[in-house]
């Protein structure tokens, strides 16, 4: 799986006119189940991240979970973030992502693995055009691929 994380002061995702989730601080989390991916590769994924230590310390250093800091979550499906191809041109493949049945299985498995941890998650909506608000906390944006932890 494949996730990029935003250190946020606030962040919100509307889908037709109706905000479906909002938060204050914590991260805002776009998140896209790759072909191949398990319910072993969502819960590694919220486990990293939610023991994520970027927020900053009496000292000033990021060196406290979101945990620490009483934030919470929004998790948005983001299929795009399995685009591949454009090396030798300019529209991007989309054939690496999880077809969406499993897509959205991975996506709400991860989800629940977050709650399990005790981090308050809201989301999107799977599949559906969402627009997507933040205020970004630093700026702090993180990568991850469940290939590469």
């Amino acid at each position: 799986m494949r996730a990029v994380v935003q250190r946020v002061s606030e962040a919100s995702v509307t889908v037709d006119g109706r905000i479906t989730g909002a938060i204050g601080g914590g991260f805002l989390v776009l998140v896209c189940a790759m072909a191949g991916d398990t319910e072993a590769d969502s819960l590694k994924l919220a486990r990293k991240i939610a023991a994520l230590r970027i927020f900053k310390d009496d000292a000033g250093k990021m060196n406290l979970p979101l945990s620490a800091v009483g934030g919470a979550i929004l998790a948005v499906s983001q299929f795009t973030l399995a685009a591949h191809g454009m090396e030798s041109g300019n529209r991007p493949g989309f054939s690496k992502a999880a077809p969406p049945g499993k897509g959205q299985t991975l996506y709400e498995h991860f989800c629940a693995a977050l709650r399990a941890e005790g981090i308050t998650v809201e989301t999107g909506i799977f599949a559906a055009d969402m627009k997507v608000a933040l205020v970004n906390d630093g700026p702090v944006t993180i990568l991850f691929d469940t290939a590469s932890i």
